[in-house]
């Protein structure tokens, strides 16, 4: 590591936190964390794996995980090698992922366990990959399969890649409602940009516990992953699970000490029956930032009542831009 002064590509705001707090929580999922030293280095050791595979800098790398730890080493890994990052929905239909396997040339993937099998439909499928990084080798894919237990040991510094701010660094592709999905291509220079002007509109700092509830694949998680870390603040990860029953998001926002929790109306909608959050020790939860869909007044009205202590900012900011308008909710008419 170095002591870089100046960050102008998205993992040198994980080295740069790695070097001024090394044991700080960068990620937390379920019982699980990652220092941001232990992020750096796994990303690194990621990094160096795909390029002794034969990756090249501006390759297009998916990843196909569930939401975990491992979803910001292997974006961060992608990253260092020179790569850009196509992040993949696990539990999209199969011919779904082939269209952007295809569309994008991706030869590589990282992947997990719980895909194995959306892996060997896409094999029946004809589709061609040359290796899939982060699943065990059981020999049951066609493809040459590096488990994490190979990555591991290798070197936990960067490589000297000659990436510049102008360089791709991740493709997010749209929902496809209006045809065919499209593939939006971010640069360094554009997401740092939003990671940074993010950090600093929202006062984010090292003491601040972030939810993350978007996956990977929705814009939703940048300022998560992104801002996150450029404050050096730690982010917690919301199971899958977790986001699709209310009671537990409710005591899942209690029991992790949140601090900024940005989300979709609809979970707050949901959270705003008041048995949901009763007694719960929200006093730390100062931000609470909403978008992606409509708000209806009447439920903005009674979350705001029941979570007095925090800022409510709704914002807005479609995957073709990285950046987003907002508007401070001071007061809701009643």
């Amino acid at each position: 590591m170095s002591n870089r002064s100046h960050a102008y590509l998205l993992p040198h705001l994980i080295e740069q936190a790695a070097d001024a707090s090394p044991d700080a929580d960068a990620l937390r999922f379920r019982d699980g964390a990652l220092t941001y030293s232990e992020l750096y280095g796994r990303a690194c050791a990621l990094a160096n794996g795909l390029l002794e595979d034969g990756m090249q800098p501006g390759d297009r790398v998916g990843i196909l995980l569930r939401k975990g730890l491992e979803s910001a080493v292997a974006l961060y890994g992608v990253m260092l090698a020179g790569g850009v990052y196509v992040p993949l929905d696990p539990f999209a239909p199969a011919a779904r992922i082939e269209f952007v396997l295809r569309d994008c040339g991706i030869q590589r993937l990282v992947a997990g366990e719980q895909t194995i099998g959306t892996l060997l439909t896409l094999a029946e499928t004809g589709l061609e990959l040359q290796t899939v990084f982060g699943v065990p080798d059981e020999g049951v894919l066609p493809y040459r399969v590096v488990p994490w237990s190979t990555v591991e040991p290798l070197a936990r510094t960067a490589p000297v890649i000659a990436t510049t701010e102008q360089d791709l660094c991740y493709i997010l592709y749209t929902s496809g409602s209006t045809g065919s999905p499209k593939g939006i291509m971010h640069t360094h220079r554009s997401a740092l940009s939003w990671a940074e002007v993010a950090a600093s509109a929202y006062e984010l700092g090292p003491n601040d516990v972030v939810s993350n509830y978007a996956p990977l694949h929705f814009d939703l998680s940048t300022l998560d992953y992104f801002a996150g870390a450029r404050a050096g603040a730690t982010t917690t990860i919301i199971p899958e699970e977790v986001t699709r029953f209310p009671a537990s998001l409710a005591a899942f926002l209690a029991d992790e000490r949140l601090t900024v929790f940005y989300t979709v109306p609809m979970a707050l909608i949901h959270l705003a029956q008041p048995e949901l959050l009763a007694g719960r020790d929200l006093d730390r939860l100062r931000l609470v930032l909403f978008g992606g869909e409509p708000m209806p007044i009447k439920h903005l009205r009674r979350i705001m009542q029941i979570i007095p202590t925090a800022r409510f900012v709704n914002v807005y900011g479609p995957t073709e831009t990285n950046g987003d308008t907002h508007y401070p909710v001071e007061a809701v008419p009643s």
